[in-house]
């Protein structure tokens, strides 16, 4: 029997608090130790599954196979690099980093360390997006809806980097063809950095994606609407629910006119998307094999996120 894979978290605030959850429970996994500048919330979380805090992540060299990064996202870079560099494999929750350069040089890192890297795009583990891409083979228009009330968490970037890069990863995912072109508006509406924001995107099989986030709603929704031909699917992340419409052609000799259009609720047995991306995580660790949301994904995803922000960028000062 292999022995449990060494693991360990940096950062344990509003996410990663969960990332350690999930470790401490895990069968495969032995959760070693935490890292975290707060004293309080790390003294807390190491109580409740009794293990080590670390003053320095440097301390967990030889000590650890595995770790989760869920620090902001100004950090992303220095840490994920230094335990690649010393191969760690890494678990580095979204956006994959600060910018381009620094993403492009984590792939690299990866690839020439033959060390894991997966990205914390969470919705690719919903299990209604897990059962909808079983429906999905030419998307023709997307729309997708991911709207939070405003808290003080992840105001270091503009909300397409904070809450649309889950959807635009999932739109990539999905799509599977080159970007041709980007429209998009953003409004800073209580913070210094864009609050609400709209991208339209054409890919050049012809699929047209209508991407809208805001942290600035009174309420939560989260839900993604794919068309393609006789086809409607509508998905409900935060409920993990999907039903989809189909239509019929009338029947020869039928007096109807047009297609029968048919909803099918379709049943969906509910899991915690992190417990999913985690057992992943640990799966690849175990089994060699290419994570569900590589590097790359994450690299991709910010090249998108970015071009949005360009947009969004020129049109305020236009």
């Amino acid at each position: 029997m292999r022995h449990k894979i060494r693991v360990a978290v940096l950062g344990v605030g509003h996410l990663g608090q969960h990332h350690a959850r999930i470790y401490a429970e895990h069968d495969a996994c032995d959760l070693i130790g935490i890292v975290d500048s707060n004293a309080e919330q790390a003294r807390k979380i190491a109580d409740m599954y009794q293990i080590e805090i670390f003053d320095d992540f440097q301390e967990l060299i030889g000590r650890v196979e595995a770790i989760s990064i869920a620090t902001p996202t100004e950090t992303h870079y220095e840490l994920a690099r230094y335990f690649l560099e010393h191969g760690v494999h890494v678990l580095l929750e979204k956006p994959i980093a600060r910018t381009i350069a620094e993403a492009e040089n984590l792939v690299q890192l990866s690839r020439e360390q033959g060390i894991l890297l997966q990205i914390g795009h969470l919705e690719r583990f919903n299990a209604a997006i897990t059962e909808g891409r079983r429906y999905i083979d030419n998307p023709g228009f997307i729309e997708t809806q991911r709207l939070g009330s405003f808290s003080l968490r992840s105001l270091d970037i503009d909300v397409v980097l904070d809450l649309m890069i889950h959807d635009i990863d999932i739109v990539l995912s999905l799509v599977q063809s080159p970007l041709k072109s980007v429209s998009a508006v953003g409004v800073p509406v209580i913070s210094p950095k864009i609050d609400i924001a709209n991208a339209r995107l054409e890919f050049e099989s012809g699929c047209v994606a209508n991407l809208t986030a805001s942290r600035v709603s009174l309420e939560q929704t989260r839900k993604i609407r794919i068309f393609q031909p006789s086809l409607y699917l509508s998905i409900d992340y935060a409920n993990q629910k999907l039903f989809y419409c189909k239509t019929t052609p009338p029947q020869p000799g039928s007096p109807a006119q047009f297609p029968k259009i048919d909803r099918v609720d379709v049943p969906i047995e509910r899991r915690e998307p992190l417990k999913e991306e985690i057992a992943a995580f640990l799966e690849c660790i175990m089994s060699g094999t290419k994570p569900i949301v590589t590097g790359e994904d994450g690299l991709e995803a910010l090249r998108v996120a970015y071009t949005i922000l360009g947009h969004v960028t020129r049109t305020n000062h236009e």
